[in-house]
């Protein structure tokens, strides 16, 4: 049966270096896909103002998300300014019910950006709110609430590690060696990001450092090019493996309790 999936992250960029690659099998297996990024990446650029970045980067995204017949939106928020307060999480709270998802990836609750646990918060917690009928979201035609609160992972943060560069351990492993070169076309796209990441992140080669990441990930498990996720299971979210059956085959489980 084809299933709804949503992966949100803050940036342009985000998904495709942390979940590319099981973004591209889901889609090869025949379900639906939406890429959200919270923000237009409105702040990364030395030579763009705001404006003109964002639109730059928008236009990178959707052309990323095409190539695997995803869809993309953009939640309008802006870089250094996603915060866990009620007024966003009531936009994500709208925004998954408009997308409607039987399963949530977004991004690791520890990670070396504000944005990036900032949105692993606002959508874990929207997660939760989705379903509530009373919990309104104050905008001209709203959606209704979810049927259930849809089953939640968390991708690897950034280089797998957290802020102090400790490791952040998967539960499991997903095999991406076969979509490794879409992940890698996917990723090309955003291509204003090459002097960006150079200047700021020290990235000589974006491609290459996600590469390596990759393979990194991978050799955890015995594959050339691996994935990490993991699976929310706090009370009361869905905790059967579903994104696990979904890629049922290619999962390597570390046997790391839940988080």
């Amino acid at each position: 049966m084809t299933k709804r999936i949503v992966s949100i992250h803050a940036h342009p960029d985000d998904a495709e270096i942390l979940a590319g690659g099981a973004l591209a099998l889901l889609a090869a297996r025949g379900h639906a896909l939406t890429i959200v990024t919270m923000t237009p990446g409105d702040k990364g650029s030395k030579t763009h103002g705001p404006d003109e970045i964002a639109q730059i980067r928008r236009n990178e995204a959707r052309r990323a998300a095409a190539l695997i017949g995803a869809g993309y939106q953009c939640a309008e928020f802006r870089d250094l300014a996603i915060f866990h307060d009620d007024p966003s999480r009531r936009r994500v709270v709208e925004l998954l019910r408009q997308l409607e998802p039987d399963i949530v990836l977004t991004s690791s609750p520890v990670d070396y950006l504000c944005d990036h646990e900032a949105t692993s918060l606002l959508v874990r917690d929207a997660c939760f709110g989705a379903p509530a009928p009373n919990y309104h979201t104050g905008v001209e035609n709203p959606a209704g609430p979810l049927a259930a609160i849809p089953h939640l992972y968390f991708m690897d943060a950034v280089g797998g590690v957290d802020r102090e560069g400790r490791p952040v351990a998967p539960d499991f492993i997903v095999d991406v060696s076969g979509t490794f070169p879409m992940k890698r076309d996917m990723l090309a796209e955003h291509e204003s990001q090459y002097a960006w990441l150079k200047a700021q992140h020290g990235m000589d080669n974006y491609l290459d450092t996600m590469e390596r990441w990759t393979r990194a990930c991978g050799r955890r498990a015995g594959f050339e090019f691996g994935e990490g996720f993991r699976h929310y299971k706090g009370h009361p979210y869905p905790d059967s493996p579903l994104l696990e059956e979904l890629l049922q085959g290619l999962i390597r489980s570390l046997n790391i309790a839940a988080h």
